[in-house]
């Protein structure tokens, strides 16, 4: 498969049927299509600051830090760059070869757009890849983050686009896909995600799979995560009182194929849930073409495995970090 052979015309149909494929099967194209297009037994390290957290007006059912929530989290003010900085220069001693910042925010304030650039330059500076996730954008906000040097922007359409509006209402689902159009028109590198385990069908996650391998251009970097469920938010009680609703280890790691597959060149980040996963689970998942983690004892307000842990699954798989290089940048002219 070559560049040019990449498919943006997946039907639902055709995602459904690689979900149903035996495990081994589904197992074996998902690990022959990731050889194709990526170092075998590479991952990516990467870590995830909160620069502002909580008090975020979105109604987000599955976010600590949202403030229709009652789950104890306290909003703070935007973090001085200096200080992200320091927790930047922090976390590539550590290894990560990028670096992260989330702000909880419906969308960003202009006043709030030369700290933001002052990060993004500053990470940039250390020889890191830089990520950002504010909220929507508006055209010109994005070109500041491009002018920056900002590599990735992180916007994630959550789940399928018939189950959106019960777990978001706040925004909509096109809402969610504006924000992308202004960030590759303005030359930067996609991140674009979302949640299982969120009480969803099978066709749910079809449904989610298929709106992300049918974008004109596939996200450069695909998180895949699994609902830490938080008490006091309206998925983290429902979950409480309905745990056959998570979803099982099996078809977690066959979400991951199927995006493997559908995507072949994009990086498939295993993100949230990873503290509550087996090693085994993770194990199946790298081998599902998952090439990307966070590290450290925390993501934004929920816990993660740890640097020593992941170190020690390394270490058993053979599994090594990924070399650092220059992220490759999107071209705004490529953009349709």
């Amino acid at each position: 498969m070559t560049d040019t052979d990449i498919r943006t015309d997946w039907t639902r149909d055709e995602i459904a049927d690689l979900f149903d494929l035996p495990f081994d099967a589904l197992m074996f194209r998902a690990q022959t299509t990731h050889r194709a297009h990526h170092a075998a037994g590479e991952v990516q390290l990467c870590t995830l600051l909160s620069i502002k957290t909580g008090g975020c007006p979105e109604d987000c059912g599955y976010c600590s830090q949202s403030a229709h929530a009652d789950s104890g989290v306290k909003a703070t003010k935007l973090m001085d760059p200096r200080a992200v900085l320091q927790m930047a220069a922090q976390a590539k001693d550590s290894g990560s070869q990028r670096f992260c910042m989330g702000a909880a925010w419906r969308n960003p304030k202009d006043k709030d757009m030369p700290a933001i650039v002052e990060m993004v330059k500053g990470v940039r500076q250390m020889g890191m890849e830089t990520c950002m996730t504010l909220g929507m954008l508006t055209p010109a906000q994005a070109g500041m983050l491009a002018d920056a040097g900002l590599d990735y922007y992180n916007h994630n359409i959550d789940t399928s686009p018939e189950r959106y509006a019960e777990v978001i209402t706040t925004r909509t689902f096109g809402e969610r896909l504006e924000t992308l159009e202004h960030v590759r028109e303005a030359g930067i590198n996609v991140c674009c995600g979302g949640i299982v385990g969120m009480g969803e069908t099978r066709s749910d996650r079809v449904g989610f799979i298929h709106a992300l391998a049918t974008l004109p251009r596939h996200p450069e970097s695909v998180p895949v995560n699994a609902l830490v469920p938080v008490k006091g938010t309206v998925l983290g009680d429902m979950l409480a009182d309905t745990p056959l609703a998570k979803i099982d280890d099996i078809e977690f790691v066959r979400t991951v194929a199927v995006a493997r597959i559908t995507m072949p060149m994009s990086m498939v980040r295993l993100s949230a849930g990873r503290e509550s996963m087996s090693e085994a689970t993770q194990a199946l998942c790298f081998l599902a073409g998952a090439n990307s983690i966070f590290t450290g004892d925390k993501l934004l307000t929920t816990g993660n495995r740890g640097d020593d842990a992941d170190a020690a699954l390394f270490a058993k798989l053979g599994v090594r970090p990924m070399v650092a290089e220059e992220p490759m940048r999107v071209a705004a002219e490529l953009v349709g």
